[in-house]
């Protein structure tokens, strides 16, 4: 049987910060929104507002996963929002999946996180690359949250060379026989289903749906993270884990396959960082306008106007940059390369944002009565996860130049 989320009681250890949070659209981004776009996204943030806001420090301070938001995420349609209606997705355009992971990253890293690789790492490869049974079973059960997912690709000792992965499978008639380790695992430890990627006996690489309750499969989880603390993290490990054959990605078939959902991930979280920005800099301008020193505010001084100045400029362009890219998208145009500059320009102008707001506040900032430092924290890692902050300056660098410079 798959296993079922706890409904963890809400915790009442500290009094909910107040979310006073405004969007901020220095160049009126929002007039080239559509009326579903603006209304799904308010819909997620009235979400956030109401039920991650109020418990998130608590959750990151405890390094706890809030489990119990799997539920809200699927009821608001986060799950899957730009896959076919048919499935029980969302059926909306790449847009207003950016939004919707931008409103979500507004309140954690880790709730986005949660949502992205649900949607991006586990229901797009099946959509993509299962069959038509495997995506009229699984699709729709992943949309309501009644499964959880994960995607193993990462490895130990293969991180940004996926290709070089040891994780393999062997035939045995009716089923592979699959034997290796994933590291590094967003939703593992609690997740129903994995999509691993593993190799062959010819070297090719194939994408597998494995279950929870399989023999010989166990996903531990990692501890002592100082990011994404509200995120759970684990492994997944099999040993001689027996996969019936219908559960192999039909049309998987060779690195592009995985590489493919990441170029999606990815997508989301180019997105998802300018809301993270976003309430880093909006603390920052009302702390500004509200903290008084030398007989007046600090945001009448002309260093703190200068990073506030700063902040807003390069949220504006990262804005701009991922609505472009969703148009493209959208037309079938935009290209993984694309993508990659949009994820490492977008993550590093959000971590950037925070030091800067994390300075504005001084020594408040380093307390959980603001969110800056938890923002920041997590930013540490979206730099590194899904393609690193250098490994994303070098895809850009092999289009340009036509150079690979990974061999």
């Amino acid at each position: 049987m798959m296993q079922k989320i706890p409904n963890e009681a809400k915790p009442a250890t500290r009094k909910a910060r107040e979310d006073r949070f405004q969007y901020h659209d220095y160049f009126g981004v929002d007039e080239l929104l559509s009326e579903e776009h603006l209304l799904a996204r308010q819909a997620v943030r009235d979400w956030v507002k109401a039920e991650v806001t109020p418990i998130i420090e608590d959750y990151a301070e405890r390094a706890a996963c809030p489990t119990h938001l799997f539920k809200g995420l699927a009821e608001i349609g986060a799950f899957g929002p730009s896959l076919p209606a048919k499935y029980g997705c969302g059926g909306m355009d790449e847009i207003a999946y950016g939004v919707i992971m931008q409103e979500l990253e507004r309140g954690d890293s880790g709730v986005r996180s949660m949502a992205s690789v649900q949607g991006s790492l586990v229901m797009y490869p099946i959509y993509r690359f299962g069959s038509e049974e495997q995506k009229k079973y699984y699709l729709p059960k992943l949309a309501s949250g009644e499964l959880i997912g994960c995607f193993g690709l990462t490895e130990p000792d293969h991180g940004s060379n996926p290709s070089g992965m040891l994780t393999n499978i062997k035939d045995d008639g009716n089923a592979y026989i699959l034997n290796g380790a994933k590291m590094w695992i967003t939703n593992s430890p609690l997740a129903d289903i994995a999509v691993v990627w593993a190799k062959d006996e010819s070297g090719k690489i194939r994408g597998l749906i494995v279950e929870k309750g399989m023999k010989g499969f166990s996903a531990p989880e990692i501890h002592g993270k100082w990011s994404l603390r509200a995120s759970i993290t684990g492994e997944l490990i099999f040993e001689d884990v027996r996969v019936p054959k219908k559960n192999l990605l039909p049309e998987a078939a060779g690195l592009k396959g995985p590489l493919s959902c990441l170029s999606k991930a990815r997508y989301g979280i180019a997105w998802g960082v300018i809301g993270a920005a976003l309430d880093c800099y909006d603390t920052a301008l009302r702390y500004s306008q509200e903290r008084i020193q030398f007989g007046k505010p600090i945001g009448a001084f002309q260093l703190t106007q200068k990073k506030l100045a700063e902040m807003i400029t390069e949220i504006t362009k990262a804005q701009l940059m991922a609505w472009r890219m969703g148009t493209l998208a959208n037309s079938g145009k935009v290209t993984p390369e694309q993508i990659s500059m949009a994820k490492r320009n977008n993550v590093n102008m959000a971590l950037v944002v925070a030091r800067e707001s994390r300075q504005i506040l001084g020594g408040m900032g380093i307390t959980n009565e603001y969110p800056i430092m938890r923002h920041m924290m997590n930013l540490e890692t979206v730099l590194t996860y899904e393609g690193t902050h250098d490994i994303h300056l070098l895809i850009t660098g092999h289009d340009i130049t036509g150079f690979n410079a990974f061999s």
